[in-house]
């Protein structure tokens, strides 16, 4: 009987750790970057209230999760820094300088290479990660306003959109070298990998979709450009590995893309120039920055409806959360 408490003791305090690290999850912190207010704004998903907004540098616009998910790092491009906070509380860490314009990031896959686009400065910085500090390996001169990465699941080639030189260009991890670059059409904005390799998506801002590139030659191909909606700029894996949002900044909506079959399968109305987005972990709510508006806007996928709408800084671009639908 003694053992059979200490094992009910037991099982009851794995469950207690079980539950108390889901209700942590659930109540993380919607991240919106406020670009023109170098700030960020935390958001209570239960509340849908902005409870904090802090400092960040100059002009925020992307972040993303380190590997080992203890911190978020959000990219200030104007102040050549990254700011590393704690996903679930936003508490800052520490600030690494000297970082280039990082106007857009992405680790590779292998979690060996973090790499950043210098929007205003014309390149590409790849560096070596040891886990906790950043190494550059090469500075890599591109086209002109090189905007989103993309890094292939192989952790050997990084795509970049030159958005004001309308084009596509790859780069090979391992010698640090441009591959081959490519005209596209207007103003590429966000880019995307299929999750077997084959095609790139990238979404043009300038234009009225989304072009689908076959990437398994030794050049890439045009196979299609899909109407989504005027300004078609930020992608968002819906999770299944198929299906994939746009957000269509001057259509002011958002689309859902079926990869497989090259459609769009549904839309959903997003006011005030939809952004980045992020979605909750069953898919059912879109959180997307109103830029233009000035506000976090929450759509319900199934009713097709804005639900919540919550006042956030000046030009919201990045979205994040830790308690969100998978990746890929």
């Amino acid at each position: 009987m003694k053992k059979f408490g200490q094992f009910l003791v037991l099982v009851l305090a794995l469950l207690s750790g079980a539950f108390s690290a889901r209700a942590i999850a659930q109540t993380a912190p919607i991240f919106v970057l406020n670009s023109l207010e170098a700030s960020v704004s935390l958001v209570d998903p239960v509340t849908w209230k902005e409870t904090r907004r802090f400092a960040t540098g100059k002009e925020p616009h992307h972040l993303y999760l380190t590997p080992d998910e203890k911190s978020l790092i959000i990219a200030n491009a104007l102040s050549d820094s990254l700011l590393f906070v704690d996903p679930r509380t936003g508490a800052v860490q520490r600030t690494v300088r000297g970082i280039l314009d990082p106007y857009h990031l992405r680790f590779s896959p292998d979690m060996k290479w973090f790499v950043t686009a210098a929007n205003r400065l014309n390149h590409i910085d790849i560096y070596r990660w040891d886990g906790a500090e950043l190494t550059l390996a090469k500075r890599i001169s591109t086209g002109k306003t090189p905007s989103h990465l993309w890094i292939n699941s192989s952790s050997t080639t990084v795509y970049a959109t030159m958005q004001e030189s309308d084009e596509l260009v790859a780069i090979d991890i391992a010698t640090q070298a441009i591959k081959w670059r490519s005209k596209t059409g207007s103003l590429p904005a966000d880019i995307f990998g299929s999750a077997d390799d084959r095609f790139l998506l990238v979404a043009l801002t300038g234009g009225t979709g989304v072009e689908f590139y076959d990437v398994t030659g030794a050049l890439p191909k045009l196979v299609k450009t899909l109407p989504t909606g005027a300004g078609a700029h930020a992608f968002r894996a819906a999770g299944d590995k198929r299906h994939l949002y746009v957000s269509n900044r001057v259509a002011n909506t958002i689309s859902k893309i079926d990869m497989l079959t090259q459609q769009v399968v549904d839309n959903y109305p997003a006011p005030g120039g939809p952004d980045c987005m992020d979605l909750s972990p069953d898919g059912k709510l879109i959180y997307v920055a109103s830029r233009w508006a000035r506000k976090l806007t929450v759509i319900d996928t199934s009713t097709r409806k804005v639900v919540r709408s919550v006042n956030v800084g000046h030009s919201p671009h990045g979205v994040w959360t830790l308690d969100h639908a998978p990746r890929q």
